[in-house]
């Protein structure tokens, strides 16, 4: 397959279509015009479905002189993503030492160029976030900070002269000493993963797309169940209801809670609810059918 269209710090990858007119006796004329040439890159694959896990510890200090480590964990949910979408970052981090850090992430790009057995790189940022100030003896914690992908060129892994590699880096700046900086692999992709794209979605929208069937079973006004003394003669409800209990003595009664001297309920729950006359009448009306021949 051709490889995506790209134009970076060094190089480029362009793609053009010539016609040429060829005339006995006059010079040839010809005119190109440029093409936009995309290599699919599936996000849905397993490879990029996977996640990513990182961590590293930093002492802050030099020989005799250390204040403490500092320590830091990161992971991201998958490792491929799309233009548009937004990178849930979490993150664990610890400073045991006596300094102020500051943590941050960011989205790097990297080109890279083959020629004539010489290589090139060319590094730039892309996107950048960052996270609160971090006191000395303090943790910090994120549970899915969101960075979002800026529109950019989809990954290039498979050409032997331009290759183009993205990667998620969640570092610490530590002021007087190196910044302690983890990096993991990214891949821009073209086509998003249907299971993760609806993530970003509301829930609201998922929970209407569900019970839509249910308005479609239901009618406008729904007719109301029978009343229970429509289906329950008056000596059904007098044979089941008990004779008056016998008066309880006043004194029995306030040693007594008066809880249990509720009277129980005895009376038959109502039929299911159906359709079909449980006492048809004995005449049918008959509806007189005409026929046009």
């Amino acid at each position: 397959p051709l490889v995506t269209s790209f134009t970076g710090k060094y190089g480029s990858i362009q793609y053009y279509v010539k016609a040429v007119l060829e005339r006995p006796a006059v010079p040839d004329q010809s005119v190109q015009t440029e093409l936009q040439v995309i290599s699919h890159i599936d996000i849905s694959s397993p490879a990029l479905l996977t996640p990513v896990l990182r961590s590293q510890e930093k002492m802050v200090g030099c020989w005799f002189f250390t204040s403490g480590p500092v320590s830091l964990s990161a992971k991201i949910e998958r490792k491929g993503y799309c233009n548009g979408e937004a990178i849930p970052i979490y993150a664990e981090i610890e400073n045991c030492s006596s300094r102020l850090i500051v943590p941050k992430a960011a989205i790097f790009q990297t080109q890279t160029y083959l020629a004539s057995g010489k290589t090139k790189t060319f590094r730039q940022m892309v996107a950048n976030v960052r996270g609160n100030h971090i006191a000395s003896g303090s943790t910090d914690t994120w549970n899915g900070k969101t960075l979002k992908i800026p529109p950019v060129s989809p990954s290039i892994l498979d050409c032997c002269i331009i290759r183009v590699e993205y990667s998620l880096a969640v570092y610490i700046h530590i002021p007087g000493a190196k910044k302690l900086m983890i990096e993991m692999p990214l891949v821009i992709g073209t086509i998003p993963c249907i299971g993760f794209s609806s993530r970003n979605s509301s829930i609201t929208s998922q929970f209407s797309m569900d019970m839509s069937w249910l308005a479609l079973t239901m009618p406008e006004h729904p007719e109301a169940p029978p009343n229970y003394a429509d289906v329950v003669s008056e000596e059904e409800f007098s044979r089941h209801v008990p004779a008056y209990p016998p008066p309880i003595d006043c004194e029995e009664q306030l040693c007594c809670p008066v809880f249990a001297y509720i009277q129980e309920f005895r009376f038959q729950p109502p039929p299911l609810y159906s359709e079909i006359d449980p006492h048809p009448t004995d005449v049918e009306e008959v509806q007189p059918v005409s026929f046009m021949l």
